[in-house]
């Protein structure tokens, strides 16, 4: 996917808060201009249709963050300090691109299967990133079946931060994510206040 000038960004952010709050069936693409301060046809200069602006958001989010598992995993960590990486630089991006995930967690569905395919592959990527993170700290995961619906338990405890997580809070993004590292690691004895 080719990174998008300035104003595409703009768009692209703006389509996404609206879809956030809206929900994409409940978004028109004249609320988006107007957002935007464009004209309908000026917004057709930048994206053909609603679904591709979906399409550009889910693909752009879930790059993102199969971009950081590579980036992560390139650093050759050992395998804690790469768990501990990859779950405060998700957190990161989930504080920084709230909408953006929510619409990818709760708008895909509306894309094109082709399109859907995607950015299920994309998923597919990530989470085998931190499976395979896991399975290097904990091996025997791998071996009993349980390096994956131990990364899925993971991403149970992260993936909806955004819904109620503020990093302006009293819990700094840094914080909540030692405290997921912690839970995963050593179960609820191991959280220190």
């Amino acid at each position: 996917m080719n990174t998008p000038n300035p104003r595409e960004q703009d768009i692209l952010a703006v389509s996404a808060r609206l879809f956030a709050q809206n929900g994409y069936p409940g978004t028109a693409m004249s609320q988006v201009a107007q957002a935007c301060g464009l004209s309908k046809p000026a917004l057709y200069h930048y994206v053909p249709d609603k679904a591709e602006l979906l399409a550009r958001i889910c693909e752009a989010h879930i790059e993102k963050l199969a971009a950081l598992v590579r980036e992560v995993r390139a650093q050759h960590l050992e395998p804690e300090a790469q768990l501990r990486a990859l779950v405060a630089r998700f957190l990161a991006v989930y504080t920084a691109a709230r909408h953006e995930h929510r619409v990818l967690t709760e708008d895909l569905k509306f894309l094109p299967e082709p399109r859907q395919q995607r950015v299920r592959e994309l998923e597919r990527e990530v989470v085998n990133g931190f499976a395979a993170a896991l399975a290097a700290l904990r091996p025997g995961l791998e071996t009993a079946g349980l390096a994956k619906p131990v990364t899925m338990l993971l991403f149970g405890m992260i993936n909806w931060t955004y819904t109620w997580h503020r990093p302006e809070g009293p819990v700094s993004d840094a914080q909540l994510a030692e405290v997921v590292a912690q839970l995963l690691l050593g179960g609820l004895p191991a959280v220190s206040a």
